[in-house]
């Protein structure tokens, strides 16, 4: 059987911790800005971590992502 690929598009979105979670970054800060509050822009700019429903299909496409 052949090995699985990484899933290139979502390698480039996310990076693993030293602990083996997730880390991400937010949407909704490419455009329309103007509408935003600067509180809520402020927010957007920290990284978020991949929820714990999400995280078992991330694990599938970065199958050897370290």
């Amino acid at each position: 059987m052949a090995k699985m690929k990484t899933h290139k598009g979502a390698q480039k979105r996310f990076k693993r911790t030293a602990s083996g979670k997730l880390k991400r970054h937010h949407a909704y800060t490419s455009h329309l800005l103007e509408g935003k509050s600067a509180k809520r822009k402020r927010k957007l700019r920290k990284g978020g971590m991949v929820s714990k429903g999400d995280q078992k299909r991330m694990e599938q496409l970065l199958t050897y992502m370290k």
